[in-house]
């Protein structure tokens, strides 16, 4: 079962984010991807030099990750706006 993490920048950018779009991120995430046995079936895989990262897409939302399975961890590292998340 992966545990999910949030990276200090994630927790910042949350923290800027409308209380009513946190919680609905924080609580999707922890909803499909805390306690899961397989985080990949909930998102999909970035190509290029990302190619190592993972999205999750939350309504207009983007939670981008990166899936430790040594340690059986999913890290939350950026999240924002479908427009604003890949710069």
């Amino acid at each position: 079962m992966y545990s999910l993490r949030f990276t200090k920048k994630a927790l910042k950018e949350l923290s800027k984010m409308d209380s009513f779009v946190r919680k609905y991120i924080i609580g999707w995430l922890e909803e499909n991807i805390e306690g899961c046995a397989d985080p990949r079936a909930h998102g999909k895989g970035l190509s290029g030099v990302r190619s190592n990262e993972w999205r999750y897409r939350i309504g207009d939302w983007r939670a981008l990750a990166i899936i430790k399975d040594d340690k059986v961890v999913v890290e939350v590292f950026k999240v924002g706006h479908r427009r604003e998340v890949y710069e």
